[in-house]
């Protein structure tokens, strides 16, 4: 047993995809897919009208819209690797998603547009990224279309997201001039050609920047790769894995995901320098993957994937020993023992059924509303995974109920979105009022769209005059209480029962935070 696991960890690798909107981060996960062999056509973004949509992409609302709002997790074999990616969604409003997501995996690869270089929601994830010190692989996408020189947008990404960039390709030109990329690496040049397939891909081996060959294979471009070559091999530092691996330096790549160049070159070395499933901390102690018995978290729980069977599946994270389906294992939480029947792997919306899954490995289990975002499942030892963060609310409202006779169906519908990640549901203490809470107003279309055509519930949402919700906490119960009676229509409690204070001004929350210095205010709830 301890051999064969040894063996299923080391063939494994778990990451997560991010970037800005429309940097061409779901297309990259297609790609990755075709190179995997897990898919066999490609549902291009544009084709959307057309009835195809990326494989990744399966609610129907993002079907409507074209952008991501939930986290698809795939999983795919390459090269003996067995590769579990997770493509995150890109639009700020549903950032908690991939919030939580980075929890769950063990390394990134950060997509970023040749023409717009960083941006802001780029930044966000970069700062989640290094309070955990992930390591980042990076894309640079488009190189098809007109852009700046590649130089400027590496002193962009080591400026802005303070992290030290070792290119591991460069490309040879850009736009209509784009010629292909010269791997840095292993001394090859892969001259471009659109819409290219994995077969059409012919690398050609070059002893140095001197060999005559590219003289007639560039032509009037050649003269500017040989100096670009020679000074970015003489500025930038030789790849470090160990800084890679402690999330202080990125190795970069160049290519164009809408046709299918440069994946090959990132997919090959992403398998030789990103880290095995890693080991992780719980409240006890840490837990490392080679352990016997069997760990794992809840990250993302999702209902209604298939809107046909209204089923609730709850993302699991295996970290250590190997979980067996059919077999008794505890919820730490809860305390309750659970067996599952039909645990499964996933590719995008589509699963299977599996016997056993290994350190790394993300599956699925029906959930009968046990689990809570952030539950520990275990063999039997009462560890606790650290905490996966609800961040602070900006934007409230109440929910008013369009039909009395949905009353049961919209709170069940607002409590399950809710439990999803989707949104934070707070209720009012002086009134009982249910106010929805979001990092974005996109997520409060997702939540009355869903509503509707998952549990068939009316309501509309009313702007309240809150910007910060925050989780409250003291020693000294006598002033906690003063502080909720004075503000009683400020004052709320969350799914989980905490006490939240929601400020209506920033300068009213510095107030408050001033003036009860025995009152400990939270930004954000570990679950």
């Amino acid at each position: 047993m301890t051999m064969n696991l040894d063996t299923e960890i080391k063939r494994r690798r778990t990451f997560a995809i991010i970037s800005h909107p429309d940097a061409g981060k779901t297309t990259l996960t297609e790609k990755l897919l075709l190179f995997g062999g897990a898919i066999h056509v490609a549902g291009a973004i544009k084709a959307k009208k057309a009835g195809r949509y990326t494989t990744s992409d399966f609610m129907e609302i993002e079907k409507q819209r074209g952008i991501s709002v939930a986290t698809s997790v795939m999983g795919f074999h390459y090269n003996g690797f067995k590769i579990g990616l997770l493509d995150t969604p890109g639009h700020k409003d549903f950032s908690e998603d991939t919030y939580r997501t980075l929890t769950a995996v063990d390394s990134v690869m950060m997509v970023i547009d040749y023409a717009k270089g960083v941006e802001p929601q780029t930044h966000r994830l970069m700062e989640v990224c290094r309070m955990r010190e992930t390591p980042i692989m990076t894309f640079i996408n488009k190189l098809d279309r007109e852009g700046p020189d590649a130089i400027q947008v590496l002193d962009e990404i080591e400026e802005k997201l303070k992290i030290k960039v070792c290119p591991m390709t460069w490309p040879i030109g850009s736009g209509k001039g784009f010629k292909g990329v010269y791997d840095l690496i292993r001394k090859q040049m892969i001259l471009f050609k659109p819409h290219q397939t994995q077969s059409d891909q012919n690398a050609i081996q070059i002893q140095s920047v001197d060999d005559e060959r590219l003289v007639s294979l560039l032509g009037l471009d050649y003269q500017r790769f040989k100096e670009e070559v020679q000074l970015v091999e003489g500025v930038y530092p030789s790849f470090d894995l160990s800084a890679y691996l402690k999330g202080k330096l990125t190795p970069v790549f160049f290519g164009s995901a809408l046709n299918n160049f440069g994946i090959k070159e990132l997919l090959d070395q992403f398998l030789e320098i990103s880290p095995p499933p890693q080991e992780r901390e719980t409240t006890q102690r840490v837990v490392k993957p080679q352990e016997d018995k069997f760990t794992g978290f809840v990250f993302k729980i999702h209902a209604n994937m298939d809107p046909k069977h209204r089923d609730r599946i709850a993302f699991l994270r295996i970290c250590s020993g190997v979980f067996e389906r059919g077999k008794k294992y505890i919820n730490t939480r809860s305390k309750k023992e659970l067996k599952f029947s039909t645990p499964t792997a996933f590719m995008a919306q589509d699963k299977m059924v599996i016997d056993t899954a290994y350190p790394g490995d993300v599956i699925g289990l029906h959930d009968t509303q046990q689990f809570k975002i952030g539950d520990t499942l275990t063999e039997g030892e009462l560890v606790s995974f650290k905490g996966i963060p609800h961040f602070s609310p900006e934007i409230f409202k109440i929910v008013v109920n369009l039909d009395p006779l949905k009353t049961k169906q919209l709170e069940k519908g607002l409590s399950q979105l809710c439990e999803e990640g989707v949104a934070q549901l707070f209720i009012q203490k002086s009134s009982q009022r249910r106010i929805v809470g979001t990092v974005g107003a996109l997520q409060f279309e997702v939540i009355q769209y869903r509503l509707e055509h998952e549990y068939g519930a009316l309501c509309r949402f009313d702007s309240l005059d809150f910007m910060k919700a925050c989780w409250i906490f003291s020693e000294d119960d006598g002033a906690l209480k003063e502080f909720m009676r004075s503000r009683s229509f400020q004052i709320a409690s969350d799914q989980s029962g905490h006490d939240v204070y929601m400020a209506q001004t920033q300068w009213s929350l510095e107030r408050e935070i001033k003036e009860n210095p025995k009152i400990d205010f939270k930004f954000f709830s570990d679950l």
